[in-house]
């Protein structure tokens, strides 16, 4: 008989703990986001998930690479993430497609491109009229690091077809190590590949993208327009959790945001990431709330029309909400 209790009081205790550890995991909502680029770039996100925001507000963020634009459009609309963070053009190409359920943007992050321009020539007195009769490692057609590139070349006077090469046909992700091959007298780079490149001696940043564009949409957070009339309370947990991320970065100096998101990026030195952070910082990367307004999409559309990706406008009201943005700054 002994036996027989011990055993029942064996199993019931087995169960108790399965039952409770169910209990434990209901408490988070869990989400996938599926990002554009890992970059130094998206700094505030990268607080929220290193700070615990996310978890405060109730959700566990799976986080996804993307490897690009296009990559984490699709993984959105085939239902692979709840959310993604990438240009916002990608969005108006849906639309304009004529897609039912489209994705609608409801959080803007940065306000500048974060790419930069790296020579060859680590000795190069540079002007852009340099970059006439060169080969560039550019970005996808269509895509914001492209667009705004070539929006740069035209401000300078410069033909993106006639007045030097661009290479398009190199994956996102791989650019830097074709630059390192041998391909191109230039290549456009994200942090941290942009300062890679100059610490291994393959060449030196001589420009940034962001500060030469002025203030555009970059990035921005999106969901499909069904999942956000679904889960209001997922979306808006989500915006407050990223928006704490900003004020972090708005009231910390480089250092202090380096030390909070090297998690994210182990292999890079806490002083090398210092310097790409502060890159980043000096030139007003990140808005102080992400309230996406309707000037900057209009901003948006008129570089897009320029590059000629946009077959017609599209309503401010359709693809952006600015409920959640607003609400997370009360």
């Amino acid at each position: 008989m002994r036996k027989k209790a011990v055993c029942v009081l064996a199993v019931l205790t087995m169960v108790l703990l399965l039952f409770s550890g169910c209990k434990g995991s209901e408490k988070f909502k869990e989400i996938t986001l599926n990002e554009v680029a890992h970059s130094i770039f998206y700094a505030p996100m990268y607080v929220a998930f290193e700070k615990g925001y996310f978890e405060n507000e109730g959700l566990k963020v799976n986080l996804v690479n993307g490897l690009g634009a296009d990559k984490t459009m699709t993984a959105l609309l085939s239902g692979e993430c709840e959310i993604g963070f990438m240009g916002s053009e990608a969005s108006i190409y849906v639309y304009n497609e004529g897609a039912q359920d489209y994705v609608v943007n409801f959080a803007q992050l940065t306000q500048r491109a974060g790419n930069f321009l790296v020579s060859r020539d680590k000795n190069e007195d540079f002007a852009w009229t340099n970059l006439k009769g060169k080969t560039v490692i550019g970005g996808r057609v269509g895509g914001m690091p492209q667009m705004v590139f070539e929006y740069i070349l035209k401000k300078h006077g410069m033909d993106p077809q006639k007045d030097l090469t661009i290479i398009q046909n190199i994956d996102f992700g791989l650019t830097s190590q074709a630059f390192v091959s041998g391909q191109g007298d230039y290549t456009i780079e994200f942090e941290p590949a942009a300062t890679a490149l100059e610490l291994e001696g393959t060449g030196r940043v001589v420009a940034s993208l962001g500060v030469e564009s002025g203030k555009v949409p970059y990035t921005a957070f999106s969901a499909r327009k069904s999942y956000i009339e679904k889960n209001p309370d997922v979306i808006q947990s989500f915006t407050n959790a990223i928006q704490k991320g900003l004020d972090y970065v708005q009231s910390h100096n480089p250092g202090e945001i380096a030390g909070a998101i090297k998690g994210q990026f182990k292999e890079t030195d806490i002083d090398t990431l210092t310097l790409l952070v502060t890159r980043y910082y000096d030139q007003d990367t990140w808005k102080e709330n992400l309230i996406f307004e309707e000037e900057s999409l209009i901003l948006l559309e008129d570089i897009l029309d320029e590059a000629g990706e946009l077959s017609k406008r599209v309503p401010y009201e359709d693809i952006i909400t600015t409920k959640f943005a607003k609400e997370a700054i009360k």
